[in-house]
């Protein structure tokens, strides 16, 4: 397999599916804002995933349930301004899907028509194929996301790693070729063992992007604010740290009030 990373003038789910075949990865990273978004496109990154994690990152909130749909397509709008290159996924917010198929459906033709996103990004398995696959039928690119999925943390009660136990890994193959199956292009596994992982991507014809998911996957995600070091609370595993954004930003903004107070900023040079 060719290891050589492709020339591609734009990302499409066609492009990234022929990355896997090619045996080139696929790097992939969160963004919420016109200005972020325009750098990180411009840096090179193949899909832009407008995460429902813009609760926790943008709102503040403790998790990603309380983002409203308006609100995503507010951030998938922003995002896809900015874009030239980057194939761009939004996901379905939590409330959005869950329901039902039509549900599903007009949330996600919300989405397309609204902020002009390429594709969206549904939590599940087995339970929301029909979902996916009424979706499907509209004309509307789904990826997929199974591991740890954080809509359904009060499930789980925790953020710990899933499918360690073998009952659990096996229902969570058995999701992935059923999303496979139904017409998902593409995949996220979140916070699994890093074997298990690497079975499901050979498993499937379709990317498997990783997530604290191991290197034997076809592609990676990122929170961008994590990778440029811009939160600092948040401390997994699976993290690294690009950047240390946090403490070069508050140092900036430190000497900035330094100077304003002692009547350095601005200089005469500063002034009309």
């Amino acid at each position: 397999m060719s290891m050589a990373k492709s020339d591609y003038k734009k990302i499409t789910t066609n492009s990234v599916q022929e990355m896997k075949r090619n045996g080139e990865k696929i790097s992939m990273l969160t963004a919420y804002d016109y200005t972020m978004a325009k750098i990180v496109d411009a840096a090179g990154i193949d899909v832009i995933l407008v995460g429902d994690s813009a609760s926790n990152v943008m709102a503040g909130h403790e998790t990603t349930l309380p983002i409203t749909l308006d609100q995503m397509i507010y951030h998938a709008s922003s995002v896809v301004r900015a874009i030239d290159r980057a194939l761009v996924v939004v996901d379905l917010p939590f409330g959005s899907y869950q329901g039902n198929s039509k549900e599903a459906l007009t949330s996600a033709i919300r989405i397309m028509k609204e902020s002009g996103g390429h594709a969206v990004k549904l939590e599940g398995g087995t339970e929301i194929v029909d979902s996916i696959e009424r979706i499907l039928k509209a004309g509307i690119p789904v990826m997929g996301h199974l591991g740890l999925t954080p809509q359904s943390i009060y499930k789980f009660g925790t953020y710990t790693v899933r499918a360690k136990e073998e009952a659990e890994a096996e229902k969570l193959l058995e999701d992935a070729k059923a999303l496979e199956a139904a017409g998902c292009f593409a995949l996220v596994l979140e916070k699994i063992p890093s074997k298990l992982a690497k079975k499901v991507a050979e498993s499937l014809d379709i990317p498997v992007i990783g997530i604290g998911a191991g290197q034997d996957v076809d592609g990676q995600v990122l929170v961008l604010h994590d990778m440029l070091g811009m939160t600092h609370e948040f401390h997994p595993r699976f993290l690294r740290r690009y950047l240390d954004l946090y403490d070069q930003i508050t140092g900036a903004v430190g000497n900035y009030v330094a100077d304003v107070k002692n009547r350095d900023f601005p200089n005469d040079k500063e002034s009309y």
